[in-house]
């Protein structure tokens, strides 16, 4: 986006001729508004408001064709607002008597369009929020605006706290739809989009060009000399998003062509709901995190991002990352410097040599409904770089409870919602699902298969045979093992990296292999599941649920905290035992009603 300010002068006839001329031709909208619209590519609109008022034009690439605008007009034009106007001279300022408002702090905001290929991009929302933005940095208290009614754009105002003033609304031929006056107070909030709007402006001063700068850009397309992107996103969209199978987000490096050509056809699909663009913010973060110094001196951390930059442009800087289940375009750091600023609050517990050697390892987690939590601290933590994930199960309604997961993810497979909220994290992780759960067929390619071997198994199944034939497996490759049992905090912890002779699960049916537990009832698989994880150590809810299964409970019970805590004990394990710290083989219990009695409290 791009801000100036029109005053009559040399030079400023052929600014406003432009403006004008944008602005007609997409009112004109294919011939919805004629009268926009005097011959053969003749557009007009002209209006004395021009002059002596800010205006404000976005663009896609920065040097590319206009694709929206919206003025703000200054109290010093009051007379001749389109308020005003429409409304009539009396009834105008008896409205403003009314409302208490003075005319030398009441602004007008007027002219909001957007190209109609770029509506659903959500332009209007960043220029609406920029209008207002300008209007409270120039001391704005009240703005007034009339707004149409026909495709809802008085309801799009309203969302920014405008609110319709009784008695005004009326038919306009010229814009063949009912308009109403809004009257939008500084003082009061600014709707659900505040937190843009206080955003913008504080971005707004450097946004502003001189007037003579920009006649190129108006005329389709020129660069235009230190146009800066406000880099505040999101821009809100509708959009396809895409089969409900995918969980990888698609990359471009704007630097290449190729990468290029690819992410503005993208933009031109019409499938992007939202762009995020803080490039600029998290440029600043990079520079603090490595020289943490600079955090009091805005000159020197506007040097050190200038320098990092070394000439690019910042639009063109790093990735692009592009998630198609949600819509989601959003603009990242290059890899290593995402990973440096996204893991640094990790040091002094994990420090940057180790990160490093984390993000070289691979895990296996076979089952994700418990699994999830695992999954997705692992993600957060920088516990690995690459992942496999197996689940033969889509989430349903009763997983809701303590699953992270949405009602939109229903019948969407448990590692596709895992793989996609862990890319939400990392769009560089290295993911694979096995959709169809763990078989004969397919077991030993999950530990050494794929993309290369796992280096440690996070197990969480509710299947006796593939718990016990994954065992046989990472113990003959010499692969870790750690499960959460999700009750009573049992951490289970199996070192077949330092003890290849050591019997599975600490031998507690003793001779017994997965052959053994095929082809099993219900009652006789709840029954080795309970020796596996030791009947005797269960709590005395999980205990007297037993007996309920099948009757009045539907499966074993579960809660959303013991799956989280299930998530941290895994991943202290799991992060111990990859970087080669103590973490013994055994069995492990945070039992929390245990921790947390009254006589475990160490307050005065």
């Amino acid at each position: 986006m791009t801000a100036f300010l029109l005053e009559r002068g040399p030079g400023s006839e052929e600014t406003a001729r432009q403006v004008r001329r944008l602005r007609a031709r997409i009112l004109f909208d294919h011939g919805r508004r004629p009268e926009f619209r005097t011959g053969p590519d003749i557009y007009a609109d002209d209006q004395d408001l021009d002059y002596g008022a800010w205006h404000f034009v976005a663009r896609h690439p920065h040097d590319g064709r206009p694709l929206g605008y919206v003025r703000l007009c200054l109290p010093e034009a009051g007379e001749s607002f389109q308020t005003r106007a429409f409304m009539g001279v009396e009834s105008y300022e008896a409205f403003l008597l009314d409302q208490g408002l003075g005319a030398a702090e009441t602004f007008e905001h007027s002219r909001l369009v957007v190209e109609h290929r770029a509506r659903k991009l959500g332009l209007g929302v960043h220029l609406n929020a920029v209008a207002i933005a300008a209007a409270r940095h120039l001391g704005a208290k009240t703005m007034v605006g009339t707004s149409g009614t026909a495709d809802g754009q008085d309801v799009f105002h309203s969302r920014f706290g405008f609110r319709p003033v009784e008695g005004t609304r009326r038919y306009v031929e010229q814009y063949t739809e009912d308009v109403v006056v809004m009257l939008y107070r500084a003082a009061e909030p600014s709707g659900e989009h505040d937190a843009l709007v206080d955003r913008l402006q504080t971005a707004f001063p450097g946004l502003v060009r001189p007037a003579r700068e920009v006649a190129g850009l108006l005329a389709g397309g020129r660069p235009v000399r230190g146009t800066v992107s406000s880099g505040v996103g999101p821009l809100t969209v509708t959009a396809d998003h895409g089969r409900r199978d995918v969980w990888q987000p698609e990359l471009f490096d704007l630097e290449n062509p190729r990468d290029a050509h690819a992410f503005e056809k993208l933009l031109g699909s019409g499938s992007v709901r939202e762009v995020s663009d803080t490039i600029e913010a998290q440029l600043e973060e990079l520079v603090t995190c490595r020289e943490p110094g600079l955090r009091a001196s805005p000159e020197g951390i506007a040097h050190a991002v200038a320098q990092q930059l070394a000439g690019r442009e910042v639009q063109r800087y790093g990735s692009w990352a592009w998630y198609p289940w949600s819509g989601r375009l959003v603009h990242l750091l290059p890899r290593e410097e995402f990973r440096l600023v996204r893991t640094d609050r990790n040091r002094g517990r994990i420090e940057r040599p180790q990160q490093r050697n984390l993000l070289e390892r691979r895990v296996g987690i076979i089952g994700l409904s418990v699994g999830s939590s695992a999954a997705l601290t692992f993600a957060m933590e920088g516990i690995a770089g690459g992942y496999k994930l197996a689940d033969f199960d889509a989430l349903s309604v009763s997983n809701l409870n303590r699953l992270r997961a949405g009602v939109h993810h229903l019948g969407l497979n448990k590692c596709v919602i895992a793989a996609r909220q862990m890319t939400e994290i990392d769009p560089w992780l290295d993911i694979e699902i096995y959709t169809q759960g763990l078989n004969d067929d397919v077991m030993r390619e999950f530990f050494v298969g794929g993309h290369g071997p796992i280096d440690l198994l996070v197990e969480e199944c509710d299947t006796p045979y593939v718990k016990l034939a994954a065992r046989e497996i990472a113990r003959e490759l010499r692969v870790p093992v750690v499960m959460d049992a999700n009750d009573r905090g049992l951490l289970d912890v199996e070192r077949f990296d330092l003890e290849p002779a050591r019997p599975l699960l600490h031998g507690v049916l003793g001779d017994t292999t997965a052959g053994d537990l095929a082809d099993l009832t219900p009652q006789e698989q709840a029954d080795v599941i309970l020796a596996m994880v030791d009947r005797s150590r269960i709590s005395p809810e999980l205990e007297a649920s037993i007996s309920r299964i099948g009757t009045d409970l539907s499966s074993w019970p579960q809660l959303a905290s013991g799956v989280a805590l299930g998530g941290a004990l895994t991943a202290e394990a799991a992060r111990r035992i990859l970087l080669g710290l103590p973490r013994p083989s055994g069995r492990f219990y945070t039992d929390l009603a245990v921790t947390t009695a009254a006589e475990r409290s160490v307050s005065v």
